[in-house]
């Protein structure tokens, strides 16, 4: 079981990080401070050591950025001063080109008490500094979370390991020998097992067997180090399960740069299963907090919640298989039905109010959504229905209705019924009032208290005082028209409060009439929906941020930008636009896209990561991943899911039949495979690759109209360039701070 609760203080910390920059370099300090204050950072600057004295007087920090040459100070002897008080957090910023100390301290991880993080040059890039120093910092807090067990009966090895490991703030246990190691994955869960492959008591390979039977370690990453092994001994490995393989004396920069690795690929993997687990209970509260039911394309009921079974008085044994209009009530006309399904059946959201018929004979309200379950191919699958019970509410509005309606012996008794009546409204709803013109000339209570205002602010004002921008015009022109030709309007609005935050209302809107028919005001009936709407925003951003997760996946293992699937997916959005889709299919397209390469986490790494050119034998596998990808996500009936298979497969096919896996040509590729393939070449050719440089614009120009017709869809090449401009603002949104390079010779642009 994965436990997801530390993960919010780990995000707080990041987010609230500080760091002090110890450099008497005013441009370098400058351009430092501007880079980590950009992401976020609480930066501090010192140019002298005396001035970086008095700040670790007044506080702490989580990082200090030091150089090791400053007018007041030099080399160790700064590691000494600064860690006089506490211990600080140190990574090593200079131009020395002496780096035999810096190793020394790197390797040794500590000095003068502190611990020394990293080392870095002044001749690397700005971008480049910055991306260290913030993956430094979340080292210094996330791998807090990560065990490792170092098995070694060599007390020299385990020190170094020890002392290695630490620096990067990785817990660590040592196993001396079989007994130490049974003991240790008994009471611990770890993240990662380095284990020498010949110690005294227990053979190594004996311990990998145990390992993988158990079903508590099978899944725990194993590094093997050992003073020799051959090819027989690394394949018998690798089948027991081993995972990497390091000879003695084993390169520290090697072996760090692979637990980092495996880590990370670790932690990854926990925050997506976090994330779903967290999607898991909105949607259990959605089910406790709704009345929840689906049927088929028909009105056959598929599927009702223990909510929908508590208000109608039916068992799920009653309902399955039945239609929807066994909880029909006679008073619902046949023409709100007739429009119900008119409306879902051609795929649009219905919403509304509708009085149903429990087992017994009794009725209920409830406030409708329907919502229409649609496939890649447009068909609708199924309806689902989320409804709220308003029955207290609509019968109130029912007995007005016929109290109202009396003879004049009984003013009395209706007149004290209906200041009753007023105040159980009053009491339970948002109430405004206002003039044929919109000024508004009564709220009640509750109104003043959602708002923000007081009663005299309101009063004589109109309602565009709490228009909250993101509500478009359209919105309230359909509601003027509406209630200005004597008819009910229902429907939610997105409100701002004095203090500009905002909240939803689900409102009713009710034209008051004087005895000819003519509209004297109008009469608003609200309830506030903010939690339901917030929660449903949730719900959709959880499953983005998962589809984004699991891209990232992929495009880790092959050393991708971490901001690639973003991108690619902004970029395919922004050009299924400019082809004359939808905004809902475009949507669809970019919330896919982060999976189209999902099947490279299947790829080995010897191929997946090699520097050089693929063999031909290594190209095959390498072109498999469209195909696995496909195979992971088609199986499923989600139309997000479906896009995203169809991409997967098919964004290396080619315009003129060359790509593949199946050689496709033309139009008889899939339009929203032809964009994501534009939009993820664009990216890739601009990006720094494991095995190439990123190229300049002109020369992605020159490509893209080389391979117009051929690589590419000739209408959707003229399209990107036509709104060049467009894609390059996405392009510095989320760039990844990498300084572009001139292209290589090879002229290799994607794989």
């Amino acid at each position: 079981m994965i436990f997801c609760t530390d993960n919010d203080f780990i995000q707080k910390k990041l987010e609230t990080g500080s760091i002090l920059i110890v450099e008497d370099s005013s441009f370098f300090n400058n351009a430092l401070r501007k880079g980590l204050t950009f992401l976020g950072y609480d930066v501090t600057s010192a140019y002298k050591l005396k001035e970086a004295l008095s700040y670790i007087e007044k506080r702490s920090f989580d990082l200090i950025i030091l150089d090791l040459h400053l007018p007041d100070g030099e080399g160790e002897d700064l590691f000494k001063q600064l860690n006089t008080k506490q211990k600080q957090e140190i990574v090593i910023y200079t131009s020395d080109p002496d780096q035999e100390p810096h190793d020394e301290w790197l390797h040794n991880g500590t000095n003068g008490g502190g611990k020394i993080r990293g080392y870095l040059s002044k001749n690397d890039p700005f971008p480049y500094i910055i991306q260290e120093i913030d993956k430094t910092i979340k080292a210094i807090y996330e791998n807090t979370q990560y065990n490792i067990l170092v098995v070694d009966d060599s007390s020299v090895i385990c020190r170094q390991m020890t002392s290695l490991l630490q620096s990067r703030n990785y817990n660590i246990i040592v196993a001396n020998d079989g007994g130490s190691v049974l003991s240790a994955i008994k009471n611990t869960m770890f993240d990662l097992i380095i284990l020498d492959l010949d110690f005294s008591d227990m053979y190594g390979e004996d311990v990998l067997k145990h390992l993988k039977k158990n079903t508590a370690t099978a899944k725990i990453p194993v590094f093997i180090i050992t003073e020799d092994y051959d090819v027989s001994t690394i394949e018998k490995l690798i089948k027991q399960g081993a995972n990497e393989f390091f000879l003695k004396p084993f390169i520290r920069e090697e072996l760090l740069l692979k637990i980092d690795f495996w880590i990370d690929s670790k932690r990854k993997a926990r925050e997506s299963e976090c994330e779903r687990q967290l999607l898991q209970e909105y949607k259990d509260t959605v089910d406790r907090s709704s009345i929840v039911s689906k049927t088929d394309k028909r009105g056959v009921i598929s599927f009702v919640n223990e909510k929908f079974c508590e208000i109608s008085g039916y068992l799920p044994s009653e309902l399955i298989g039945k239609p929807h209009n066994i909880l029909r009530h006679p008073d619902m006309p046949k023409e709100a039905f007739e429009e119900l399904w008119q409306t879902i059946l051609s795929g649009q959201v219905w919403e509304g109010v509708v009085k149903n018929r429990k087992k017994n004979g009794s009725h209920y309200w409830v406030q409708t959504v329907i919502n229409p379950i649609i496939d890649i191919k447009g068909n609708i699958i199924e309806f689902i229905g989320i409804r709220t019970d308003i029955t207290e509410m609509q019968d109130i509005k029912e007995k007005l209705r016929e109290q109202l309606n009396i003879s004049e012996e009984h003013f009395e008794d209706s007149y004290l019924m209906a200041q009753m009546y007023e105040k159980a409204i009053n009491e339970s709803n948002i109430l405004s009032r206002t003039n044929i013109d919109g000024t508004i000339i009564y709220v009640n209570s509750r109104f003043i208290e959602i708002t923000g205002y007081r009663e005299e602010e309101i009063i004589g004002k109109t309602h565009a005082l709490f228009r909250h921008p993101d509500t478009p015009n359209k919105v309230y022109v359909d509601m003027w028209k509406t209630i200005h030709s004597g008819k009910v309007w229902n429907g939610i609005l997105k409100n701002r409060k004095k203090d500009g935050s905002e909240y939803w209302v689900e409102s009713t809107i009710i034209p008051i009439k004087d005895k000819d028919g003519n509209v004297n005001e109008f009469m608003a009936i609200r309830h506030e929906v903010t939690e339901i709407i917030t929660l449903h925003k949730e719900i959709e951003n959880t499953q983005q941020e998962i589809i984004y997760r699991m891209g990232e996946i992929a495009e880790s293992r092959s050393k991708e930008t971490g901001n690639h699937v973003r991108r690619v997916a902004e970029y395919s959005k922004l050009l299924a636009l400019k082809a004359g889709l939808d905004e809902n299919e475009s949507n669809l397209i970019s919330s896919a896209s982060p999976m189209h390469d999902i099947g490279k986490v299947a790829i080995p790494d010897a191929v997946l990561l090699k520097q050089g050119a693929l063999n031909a034998d290594e190209w095959v596998i390498m072109r498999s991943h469209s195909t696995i990808g496909h195979k992971v996500l088609d199986g499923s009936q989600r139309p997000l899911l479906r896009t995203s298979a169809i991409i997967a497969k098919k964004h290396h096919e080619k315009y003129d039949g060359t790509g593949y896996p199946e050689g496709l040509f033309g139009e008889n590729i899939h339009i929203y495979a032809r964009i994501v393939t534009i939009a993820d070449v664009f990216d890739a050719l601009g990006s720094d690759r494991i095995y190439k440089k990123a190229w300049s614009l002109e020369k992605i120009i020159n490509l893209f109209k080389e391979e117009r017709g051929k690589h590419f869809d000739p209408n959707l090449v003229d399209l990107f360039l036509d709104n060049l401009d467009g894609f390059l603002d996405i392009r510095d949104l989320y760039n990844d701070n990498l300084i572009l390079q001139e292209e290589e010779k090879d002229g290799t642009y994607a794989q």
